[in-house]
């Protein structure tokens, strides 16, 4: 379905569509590129928790200047339909696997934020003919947890998960969180740099949780929760192409505590640890993501050139 868009959206998104997945609606945006040419390579962009294709806004713009620019709102987020479904990483990843057999279909280079970057990097292990690179901003490792938490803490722990996640409760932290104060306080623990945190980027936070739907989709995301419990670790054993990890020194959200040693499970992986930048430092300094980006790009043609 073709939606009309103004042309500064579709200038920072890209052009909007809506695409039903097994009947559900899914809103992705696509900007062809701007030069044409047999080594031109497309780019999937998915984006992190509680976030948009809309947090690409820098970034779409400059990457279509060389590329073919993809992007999803994953189900549950975004624009996207607030279904009731078994969410998790291998869900969110065959969502992954069927837009890419629908619309891309050669091998492109998927950029994740977050948990962006783990289903990025699940989908990539598990359908490796859709990617030719990764790139994965602040890659959490929710299964690696339990290495860090002393063993008798995590029986207490999921106590209080299994609370926390009973649907009432839910509904009350739900209709709280989405207020736009506490919006605005989230993103500035996200961001160091605050420049960009403006009304924009709050708009795009906190609109879709207004939708229909949005608070029983939380909730069915607490009841899955063990889905999201897929190991980092295992999958980057798995991946045989080029890696770029990106990481802000100062990620107060998913501290890049275990950034060096995921970096020595591959040797396909490019790690930079960046200074004074938090968890989303696409948006936050997208020229310095832009550089490395492009840096790290020149070694995949360089790679397959060979």
């Amino acid at each position: 379905m073709k939606l009309k868009d103004n042309s500064d959206n579709a200038q920072k998104y890209g052009k909007q569509r809506d695409w039903f997945w097994h009947g559900w609606r899914i809103r992705y945006s696509f900007y062809p590129a701007n030069m044409s040419g047999k080594n031109q390579i497309p780019i999937l962009l998915l984006h992190g928790f509680g976030a948009s294709l809309k947090h690409w806004r820098y970034n779409i713009p400059v990457l279509r200047q060389n590329h073919s620019v993809y992007a999803i709102d994953l189900l549950g987020f975004g624009n996207s339909e607030k279904a009731y479904a078994e969410y998790g990483i291998p869900f969110w990843s065959e969502l992954v696997k069927d837009f890419w057999d629908n619309f891309i279909n050669q091998p492109c280079i998927i950029i994740g934020n977050s948990i962006g970057s783990l289903i990025a990097l699940n989908a990539v292990a598990n359908y490796p003919k859709i990617a030719r690179g990764l790139v994965m901003i602040s890659l959490p490792d929710i299964y690696g947890r339990r290495e860090v938490i002393p063993p008798f803490l995590y029986p207490i722990l999921q106590k209080i998960e299994n609370l926390v996640a009973f649907p009432l409760l839910i509904r009350l932290i739900f209709y709280l969180v989405r207020q736009r104060g506490i919006i605005t306080r989230s993103l500035k623990l996200a961001y160091v740099d605050h420049k960009n945190v403006n009304d924009e980027l709050i708009d795009i936070i906190m609109t879709p949780p207004q939708d229909k739907g949005a608070a029983r989709a939380l909730i069915a995301l607490t009841r899955y929760v063990n889905d999201f419990n897929v190991s980092a670790k295992t999958l980057l054993s798995q991946v045989h192409i080029p890696i770029l990890l990106l990481w802000g020194k100062c990620d107060r959200l998913i501290p890049p505590i275990m950034a060096e040693k995921l970096a020595q499970i591959n040797p396909q992986i490019t790690l930079k640890l960046l200074d004074n930048l938090g968890h989303c430092l696409h948006d936050e300094n997208p020229d310095l993501f832009h550089q490395l980006f492009f840096e790290w790009e020149k070694l995949i043609i360089n790679l397959s050139s060979v």
